[in-house]
């Protein structure tokens, strides 16, 4: 069903029922995404004050056939946040929405806005005793909807799960232009089919969300980071089970570091400055989060003595101060940057049965060797099976000259994914960038119902159309 464009016309519609400082041009960081792969479009744009403003934006949408690209933070890697063809839609904003509705400390909650900020968010749950453990790289410019809408990640999913996991309850503007007032602070709630965990993930493709009743957690009373030299994954799967018979949940954070990376932020960020003079070709940055009475350092030193023992660590670096701390954890960070200066020819954002994380390494190294001379920098978040796992050209050389293999790439490596019972989308969800991929892998019943959820709830498409779903 074809759409209409957001033109003059609807402009000049939405403009007699919406206060005048609602609709703006379209500036064109809104057009833009992090990867720059497409350039997007968009005939309006409009920053509501409130649910009820969305609401009434959806519905005129909906009566003029328009289509409606929600906007969080930009920061999304699969360019959900952009549409490059077709009718130009109306951008809808949610950046003025962005207060604190209310904090509950005895029930670990928070009520927030979906424009909050997500540092915001984490911000004030500190300042009212609590953690919030959502964390990510862009965390200082995502917004929460965006965050629930794509189910971020990050780096604490080992300990603390998905958004989905720290979400309760969400308000939301449904396709229909109706405000679902699901902002429930309950745990349990057994009262029929959950929209909450059907919107979350949805990538703004079955509503917009508006506010969202969040999970918040103790803060451990102690904090311990180390870095310790592994031998092989294999070792540094054996490492991350001594330490859940050490210190149980206790696991913050178990990230898998590739001496590659750590080649290119010697090649293109020289300046960050990495605990070991010789690379280790395998390490593992390990966060200790601890109860009262237990001394997270102390529980690094036993740990390490006992992989030392094992052979399962050869060398290691526990942090002594927080500026130790914060340099461990910028050399992980930093490598997404390094990636982005080398220019990948094909990246990879995956998830494997964490069992068979060495066998894939493996097996992946001898596919890519087959198609050239190509560097692979897998990493990433060992404990929850998810590895960025990216393919470059050789040193001195330019992705361009190998812009013909990078489909070629994309598939070997998705093709052995799908071998291993993995998924082609760990924490970056589909996005435009994977629709094609979606439709390769994914389970023909479950492309099914999700193509009878989206026609029941959006029949005319207007949300996000192109994402996720063709």
């Amino acid at each position: 069903m074809d759409l209409n464009p957001a033109d003059a016309r609807f402009a000049a519609r939405l403009a007699e029922l919406l206060p005048e400082d609602v609709l703006r041009p379209v500036a064109p960081r809104y057009l833009e995404e992090p990867r720059g792969r497409w350039q997007g479009q968009a005939g309006l744009l409009a920053l509501p004050h409130d649910t009820e403003q969305v609401a009434l934006l959806v519905r005129a949408a909906r009566d003029a056939r328009v289509g409606i690209v929600p906007y969080g933070g930009g920061t999304g890697l699969v360019s959900g946040q952009v549409k490059p063809d077709g009718a130009a839609p109306l951008l809808i904003s949610l950046e003025r929405m962005n207060s604190v509705r209310g904090i509950y400390p005895p029930e670990n909650v928070m009520v927030a806005e979906a424009g909050a900020i997500l540092a915001d968010v984490q911000t004030a749950a500190s300042e009212a005793g609590r953690l919030f453990p959502l964390s990510l790289a862009a965390e200082g410019s995502a917004r929460i909807g965006g965050n629930l809408s794509t189910n971020a990640g990050g780096l604490n999913v080992l300990r603390y799960g998905n958004a989905r996991d720290l979400c309760l309850g969400l308000e939301a503007v449904l396709p229909n232009g109706e405000v679902w007032n699901g902002l429930s602070r309950l745990r349990k709630d057994n009262t029929g089919y959950d929209l909450r965990d059907l919107l979350i993930g949805a990538e703004g493709t079955l509503g917009i969300i508006t506010a969202a009743s969040l999970k918040l957690a103790p803060i451990p009373a102690a904090v311990g980071t180390a870095v310790m030299v592994v031998p092989s994954p294999a070792a540094a799967l054996e490492l991350l089970s001594l330490a859940r018979e050490q210190v149980a949940e206790g696991i913050s954070a178990f990230e898998l570091i590739h001496g590659e990376g750590l080649r290119f932020l010697t090649e293109v960020l020289p300046d960050v400055r990495q605990p070991f003079d010789d690379p280790p070709e395998w390490s593992v940055l390990i966060e200790f989060g601890l109860s009262p009475g237990l001394n997270p350092q102390e529980q690094l030193e036993a740990l390490f003595a006992r992989a030392l023992t094992r052979g399962v660590a050869s060398d290691g670096l526990i942090a002594q101060s927080e500026t130790q701390r914060h340099e461990l954890w910028m050399v992980r960070e930093q490598i997404p940057e390094a990636n982005r200066l080398i220019g990948s020819v094909s990246s990879h954002d995956i998830s494997i049965p964490i069992s068979v994380i060495p066998e894939f390494i493996a097996r992946g190294r001898e596919v890519v060797a087959d198609l050239g001379p190509l560097r692979i920098n897998a990493f990433g978040h060992l404990g929850d099976g998810n590895l960025h796992y990216n393919v470059f050209p050789p040193k001195g050389r330019q992705r361009a000259e190998f812009a013909d293999l990078a489909p070629v790439v994309k598939r070997v490596v998705h093709d052995l994914v799908d071998e291993m019972d993995g998924s082609i989308s760990a924490e970056h969800g589909i996005g435009r960038l994977k629709v094609e991929d979606l439709e390769r892998y994914a389970d023909p019943a479950k492309l099914s119902a999700m193509r009878a959820i989206k026609a029941a709830l959006d029949p005319l498409g207007i949300m996000n159309p192109g994402v996720v779903l063709r």
